[in-house]
């Protein structure tokens, strides 16, 4: 089932991902609530009028894609959105919960070892390392956070499952592309069920 979705990126060097995104959707790119190439321009307008367009366009979605680029950090924006996101608003009778958050890794120079590693443990177990330094607070703050009594997708080692041990998973955009709406529902899931994972919601 396809899910209002609004896509946080940065303009100057994800906005051909996010294209892509959007014509992967095919049909279901219709309930996409982000920028799209028709979107006013807001480069010259007060930080209060960009605010209150961008919270328009994530209230009464129900996930957010964060795509993940190498200087993301510059953006002035991202980490704010992921925080509307992350949180629950009410407007009038309307009150808008949880995203669910999906982090879509991009390809720079063909690799994406600017950002992830991978490693084999004594015990035979791979696990992947995230440089955190490229990311946000916000973002690592809701990595490798389920806390259930069955977190650990290997209990010798004590790994998560790269998808659902986070409650922002992050995703190689390959990966993502070629089946985005199972991802997209993947975090829609883990949003109702918010209580399985101790959500970090401020910057």
């Amino acid at each position: 089932m396809a899910r209002e979705t609004f896509i946080s990126y940065k303009y100057s060097e994800a906005k051909d991902l996010r294209d892509t995104i959007l014509d992967k959707l095919g049909g279901d790119a219709r309930y996409y609530k982000g920028e799209t190439a028709e979107s006013p321009d807001m480069t010259n307008d007060t930080v209060d009028r960009i605010k209150n367009n961008l919270k328009n366009m994530i209230f009464g979605t129900s996930v957010t894609v964060v795509i993940i680029s190498p200087n993301i950090k510059n953006s002035d924006w991202i980490d704010w959105e992921i925080e509307y996101s992350l949180k629950e608003y009410k407007r009038q009778s309307t009150t808008s919960k949880t995203n669910g958050v999906i982090g879509v890794i991009m390809k720079h120079n063909g690799s994406y070892d600017w950002l992830v590693s991978n490693n084999q443990n004594s015990d035979g177990c791979s696990t992947r390392y995230i440089d955190q330094s490229k990311l946000y607070d916000i973002i690592h703050g809701n990595r490798y956070n389920l806390d259930t009594d069955d977190k650990y997708s290997c209990p010798t080692c004590q790994s998560f499952d790269q998808l659902n041990g986070s409650y922002i998973a992050l995703v190689e955009e390959e990966r993502f592309l070629q089946n985005p709406s199972y991802y997209i529902e993947n975090a829609y899931d883990k949003s109702k069920v918010t209580g399985d994972y101790n959500l970090k919601k401020k910057r």
